[in-house]
């Protein structure tokens, strides 16, 4: 029995593997925990392993191919025509072995670990940015609930906050004013882990007050 081709289902602590023989048929079964599957992939005999392009993958297969493994990434989309009947652990990994097996199947190269860091920061980037777009639309919908309007554009509410906070009697109240401190201007302007983060904990500091005293 030599396996040519083994299909992994990645999994947050279990993964499931489906080997092929030369003919296609499955020779191989097997569910393991994460850590176990490296040990289990040195045992074998040089083969390809395939996986999809997902969570921690990259990682793994830059681990699988030091032992002499080929290793074969392949988008879930492109996997998930082959799955067979209900869907679950054991046929993901059967559909994964026999996707790679496909002549005209498109792999995913293997990012190194600068390239996933790279990837990494412009992935947090964009959750801050949307995280951001986010605060101002809410930070606009409370002021029209005062009857504040506020036009469209980051830039035009950085403009406009400062003279919000100075006038006394725009019916503004002082828990809101607060909130909108000078330093929500500046987490407006510049989008980092560190400005998201402390202002997120000084609103819900905020608003867990502001929901004591009511």
């Amino acid at each position: 029995m030599k396996i040519v081709m083994v299909g992994i289902d990645l999994g947050k602590n279990l993964c499931s593997m489906a080997g092929l023989d030369e003919s296609g048929a499955i020779v191989l079964r097997r569910r393991m925990k994460r850590e176990s599957v490296l040990p289990f992939t040195a045992q074998l005999q040089q083969c390809m392993v395939a996986m999809e392009a997902c969570c921690g993958a990259h990682h793994l297969g830059r681990q699988i191919a030091t032992q002499g493994h080929a290793v074969r990434l392949m988008s879930a989309e492109y996997v998930r025509p082959y799955v067979k009947a209900q869907k679950n652990d054991e046929r993901d990994a059967e559909a994964i072995a026999e996707a790679a097996t496909r002549p005209t199947m498109r792999f995913v190269e293997i990012k190194s670990e600068a390239q996933l860091e790279v990837q990494s920061l412009h992935r947090v980037r964009g959750r801050l940015v949307a995280e951001r777009t986010a605060l101002i639309n809410q930070l606009r919908a409370l002021l029209l609930e005062r009857g504040i309007t506020a036009p469209q554009g980051r830039r035009k509410v950085e403009r406009l906050l400062p003279e919000i906070l100075a006038d006394e009697g725009n019916g503004l109240g002082p828990r809101l004013r607060s909130s909108f401190s000078p330093r929500l201007l500046s987490i407006l302007g510049n989008v980092t882990p560190a400005s998201a983060f402390h202002y997120n904990t000084a609103w819900a500091l905020g608003s867990a007050r502001a929901s004591a005293d009511i």
